[in-house]
């Protein structure tokens, strides 16, 4: 799965650990979602990460990068 959770999160200058944090969602999926090692996870994961880097799930994993 493409998505852009690395690049959105470096931009709010974030560490894995503090989105995780914030998300309430472990590092160890977040670290798998960011290198494409994890390509399965629910809805609500996917919202709780978009929730925490201000951004829509669409944007982080359904928009193309420009």
């Amino acid at each position: 799965m493409e998505n852009r959770i690395k690049e959105f999160r470096q931009q709010k200058r974030m560490t894995q650990e503090e989105l995780a944090k914030k998300s309430k969602v472990s590092r160890a999926i977040i670290s798998g979602l960011e290198s494409g090692r994890t390509e399965v996870t629910t809805t609500g994961t996917l919202s709780k990460i978009a929730e925490a880097l201000e951004k829509t799930v669409g944007e982080i994993f359904f928009t193309d990068t420009v």
